[in-house]
């Protein structure tokens, strides 16, 4: 057997520069560009990176067209780590609705899972219901009769009623608003009768008694709303529905870069102190994961809106 030197060499020198590269990184400010959604969860960490690292991180928000902006110039960035996005469940409901020019999978190096949140389901308290069990038999007592609220057309807690819709096997009617805030306005002043929300959103109204809580859509119960049982539980197996929050890079990042990026992260969600920052904004700290388990959570997460768009026939007017 014969080895060619000059392939161990380039391979060699490839290992080297890999290294050197994470060894430099990073060299100077890091830019998170952030679509749809709160940030909260990209300054919570961004403050640790720059801690660890002593470079700035810029949070640049670029919410329109529902997330497609952000992710057309991350995916048009250089691929060196110092352009990221925050990733959301957006980016794999928009490329179910086939909304944006960016492939969720092969334009972007997943890097880490940082943070997630379940939805409650809530109804008007004028609704005669008290459990998930009496919502779905009086919609399907009154097929087409209760309107739910969300946030907007392709919007996560549109796509989880259509989930719950077809789950369920009842007909309820979409009501899309501009956002999430005047969702819940309408939801409490009884306009809407219905409507899933993230939980930092739901649990003043439910304390407050403005509207009435039925369950979470998380596949366990959450430390952020302990008392309520999850849709899985109470009788609707396997549904699991969650607001998450995750760093992505341009596809091609060196792997070198990604691992560098990636046990920070896991090393800051490790501290009890950002662990309680991100529950206070309303989120559980994700549990350690690599970057190739993110990488097949966002496949998964493809998968599943891929077949409730197809189930439930939804669409983005």
């Amino acid at each position: 057997m014969t080895f060619d030197l000059r392939w161990l060499a380039a391979a060699f020198i490839a290992c080297a520069g890999a290294h050197a590269i994470a060894q430099e990184f990073p060299a100077r400010p890091i830019r998170v560009i952030v679509g749809p959604g709160p940030d909260i969860v990209a300054r919570i960490m961004g403050q640790k990176f720059t801690e660890a690292w002593g470079q700035q991180i810029v949070i640049d928000p670029r919410p329109a067209a529902g997330g497609a902006v952000a992710a057309e110039a991350v995916a048009k960035a250089a691929p060196d780590g110092y352009t990221l996005l925050l990733s959301s469940a957006s980016y794999p409901i928009n490329a179910a609705l086939q909304i944006g020019t960016t492939d969720v999978i092969k334009d972007f190096s997943a890097v880490a899972l940082a943070a997630s949140a379940p939805f409650i389901l809530m109804v008007h308290p004028s609704l005669p219901v008290k459990s998930m069990a009496e919502l779905i038999a009086l919609a399907k007592k009154r097929p087409g009769q209760i309107n739910y609220a969300s946030s907007g057309n392709g919007t996560p807690p549109h796509l989880a009623a259509e989930m719950f819709k077809v789950a369920a096997g009842i007909t309820i009617v979409h009501v899309p608003y501009k956002g999430a805030g005047q969702a819940m306005i309408d939801l409490v002043g009884g306009q809407v009768q219905m409507a899933f929300a993230i939980v930092s959103a739901a649990m003043p109204q439910v304390q407050a008694g403005k509207v009435r809580a039925l369950g979470i859509t998380s596949l366990q119960t959450s430390p952020l709303a302990p008392d309520l049982p999850t849709l899985s539980q109470l009788g609707l197996a396997g549904f699991d529905v969650r607001g998450w929050n995750g760093f992505v890079a341009p596809a091609g990042t060196p792997r070198a870069v990604v691992a560098r990026i990636n046990a920070e992260a896991m090393r800051a969600l490790k501290q009890p102190e950002i662990v309680q920052r991100l529950k206070t904004a309303g989120y559980e700290a994700a549990a350690e994961n690599s970057p190739e388990q993110f990488a097949d959570f966002i496949k998964s997460e493809l998968a599943k809106w891929t077949r409730v768009v197809k189930e439930s026939g939804a669409k983005v007017d």
